[in-house]
This record gives structure tokens, C-alpha cells and sequence, in this order.
């Protein structure tokens, strides 16, 4: 299930291969199901003594099973109060039934959205687990985009359970949005198009680190 961050992987429905219900490949979409728009709106948290923030999201849901790439960023853009089409960053980004292809596909459309060239960069953990160093460096990473009013967007693949002990499996991949920390990021807020029932929860750096390797995400 390895996204290749640095060469991109040409992608065809005819060339899909399904293996105990996830597409083999470096396939990036939800299956879950179709899901309505459902605009919502998260409450903003100002920093408290820098150990915490949380940026309010203009939530929308993903409107089909592969839009969780232009959906998360469409949501981890609603921070900064822009509302791009999610049809729009599609067209952008290759978005197809497969999904979006990585990580790297996702971060220019930041970027020009944000209106800078080096607003965001892409960072791979390329291990199957995340080691010491890279949950130190998401942590990080994570802190210093929410501090900048950004949103960080993260391709995610398998099964982690956040801090209410509620399971999300995406074995097929997903793209979520990280909105904010607590507790000087050792946990983090989601936004997740996928269910707007499970629009927003929190979870361990270490368990999202884990749920991003072999693939990677888009940071300050």
C-alpha cells in the first residue's frame, strides 16, 4: 500500500487490483460510503500557553467515495476562510474513481491556494511504522502549521482508534485534515470528510504517525 512520494504512479481502473477490500497499489481513496454535504462548523480554541489551538473549520463532507483528497483540502483551506470547489482542486489534482495518486499531488493545490509557493511542502514517512524521530517530527510539523492558521493534510492508510476509543479504518487509503493540538501536540484534531456523523475527533501524533506510513503528508 507504499504512495511513492517522489515518482508518481500512472493509475488506471483497468489496472486495479482489489486485495481484502483495499486497492493494491498506491491508491489514496475512502471507501466508504457516498456521503451528503453537510456544512458544519468547529469552534476556534486560541492557543494557552502555546500547549493547544484549534482552527475553525467550514466542514463540508465528501460528496462520493473518491473525493477525500479535494474534500481534506478543501476543509484544511476553510481555516485560512477560503472556499475553493471541490470539483475544481479535482480537475487540479488528477482526481479520478482511483482517488488521488499522493501526497505530492495535493500540496501545489495548497500552495497556490494559499497564495504562496512554499506555504506547504510534502513529508513522507516511508516506513510501515513510524520510528521515534519521524512521530517527533510530525508533532512538530503539526504545531508549527496550526500556529500559522493552516491546516495540515495527511494520506492515511489501515485502521487507528482515537481517544474516545472509537475505530476508523481506511484500508484502501484516505486523506484527512489535521485542525489542531492539545497537550503540546501530543494529540491532534481531525477533520474527516469521510462520515459527517465522525466530522471531527482527536487522536494520539503517535497513532496518526503510524496511520501515515507509507505515505506521507502536506506541512508547513
Amino acid at each position: 500500500m507504499r504512495t511513492d512520494l517522489i515518482r508518481k504512479t500512472a493509475l488506471t481502473a483497468a489496472g486495479l487490483a482489489f486485495t481484502g477490500g483495499a486497492i493494491a497499489g498506491p491508491v489514496t481513496t475512502a471507501f466508504a460510503a457516498p456521503t451528503t454535504t453537510k456544512p458544519a462548523t468547529q469552534t476556534q480554541t486560541d492557543r494557552k500557553g502555546h500547549s493547544e489551538r484549534e482552527l475553525g473549520v467550514r466542514y463540508e463532507a465528501q460528496p462520493n467515495f473518491y473525493y477525500c483528497g479535494p474534500a481534506a483540502t478543501r476543509n484544511a483551506l476553510s481555516v485560512q476562510g477560503k472556499n475553493i470547489n471541490v470539483d475544481d482542486m479535482a480537475k487540479e489534482m488528477g482526481t479520478t474513481e482511483a482517488g488521488t495518486n499522493s501526497i505530492n499531488d495535493i500540496t501545489p493545490v495548497l500552495n497556490k491556494e494559499t497564495g504562496k509557493n512554499d506555504a506547504y511542502r510534502s513529508v513522507e514517512i516511508s516506513t510501515p511504522d513510524a520510528d521515534a524521530k519521524q512521530t517527533d517530527t510530525l508533532r512538530a510539523d503539526i504545531v508549527k502549521t496550526v500556529d500559522d492558521g493552516r491546516a495540515v493534510v495527511a494520506n492515511i492508510a489501515g485502521t487507528s482508534v482515537d481517544t474516545d476509543g472509537n475505530t476508523h479504518s481506511y484500508e484502501g487509503g484516505h486523506y484527512i485534515s489535521v485542525v489542531g493540538y492539545r497537550d503540546n501536540g501530543n494529540t491532534v484534531t481531525i477533520a474527516d470528510s469521510a462520515d459527517p456523523n465522525q466530522a471531527s475527533y482527536q487522536i494520539s501524533v503517535e497513532h496518526l504517525a503510524d496511520w501515515i506510513a507509507t505515505r506521507g503528508y502536506a506541512t508547513s
